[in-house]
């Protein structure tokens, strides 16, 4: 099958184009947004290949991906067909709705010729979709293997820049009275390394430069701390089970419900966070124990042959 997309969400792209199909991602001079192409550093397959953007209309498709709204009018502009009407299509929602938690009217939400495929169940929960179908295809994670060594006693996290109190920033400085926090910036992933930064005395910005070196880094530390009060199950959380790190994990959105509760903290409890991740700290065996359940539950349901499974059945109901 031959597929059109966008990259993205590079984690995300990552994954989808190790299946077993052709890829095309639209390539523009300056690989801006729109045509980033493939990935400058992330290991790809040679099946997929980059499309001048002036070349698109030349191309044949099965079945195109959009996970931005406007991308359906660059496949009307650039191909000349129209997405869910002459092109099957598929669009995938990365986010929980950001406006409303439960009013949100998603885009596609008046159209039953593009179906939706959510990245979490609450996603699919909380998003009004209206009349278009949805599915929900859970993330296909990489193992990068269990390389959990827990030798420093320090938390790790990755927060993004902004939005402070979505991506849980301004707790960084609570639970940082408990432990030293490494905050492990993935924006940079794709970028020549540069040196850490000290936000405090117990808050350290890293910025690793390939994602083996993140998940070595990562493991060293003694628990994985995640604090988002609003965000879609995040990669990162699940390679860390997937590294046998225990997890201490705010609980909001797909995370209230989805971690085992052996793997680590799971609570809206400030102070029930904070007393876990000075146990799991302080008992380094106890540590690893919890790790162990973790990486397991990641093993057993975030896998890659599950994922394109799910996904092959879908783009064969579409396309055909």
């Amino acid at each position: 099958m031959k597929i059109l997309l966008w990259h993205v969400d590079s984690d995300w792209t990552t994954a989808f184009v190790h299946g077993g199909h052709h890829y095309v991602v639209p390539v523009t001079p300056d690989r801006g947004p729109d045509g980033r192409g493939r990935a400058c550093v992330t290991e790809w397959p040679n099946t997929v290949t980059e499309c001048a953007v002036e070349q698109l209309s030349n191309e044949e498709f099965d079945v195109v991906i959009l996970q931005r709204p406007h991308e359906i009018d660059l496949v009307h502009g650039w191909t000349g067909q129209r997405p869910g009407r002459d092109l099957p299509a598929i669009y995938v929602e990365h986010a929980p709705p950001v406006h409303h938690p439960s009013n949100s009217r998603h885009i596609l939400a008046d159209r039953q010729d593009i179906p939706v495929v959510h990245v979490t169940h609450f996603n699919q929960l909380y998003w009004d979709s209206g009349i278009a179908p949805t599915v929900v295809i859970e993330q296909g994670v990489f193992d990068p293997g269990p390389l959990y060594s827990g030798e420093l006693p320090r938390a790790a996290t990755h927060t993004p820049h902004g939005r402070s109190r979505m991506s849980g920033t301004d707790l960084l400085g609570v639970f940082a009275m408990e432990t030293p926090i490494d905050v492990f910036d993935t924006s940079t992933i794709d970028e020549n390394e540069r040196p850490a930064k000290d936000l405090s005395s117990r808050i350290v910005r890293l910025l690793p430069s390939l994602p083996e070196q993140l998940h070595a880094q990562m493991a060293r530390r003694r628990v994985y701390l995640h604090l988002a009060r609003w965000e879609s199950l995040p990669r990162g959380l699940v390679e860390a089970m997937y590294l046998a790190m225990p997890i201490v994990a705010v609980a909001a959105t797909e995370i209230a419900y989805r971690l085992p509760r052996d793997a680590g903290v799971v609570s809206a409890d400030i102070d029930e966070l904070a007393s876990g991740l000075r146990r799991l700290v302080h008992e380094p065996e106890l540590a690893r124990l919890t790790g162990q359940v973790a990486r397991n539950y990641a093993v057993s349901r975030y896998g890659l042959d599950r994922y394109h499974s799910e996904w092959d059945r879908l783009l064969k109901e579409v396309a055909d």
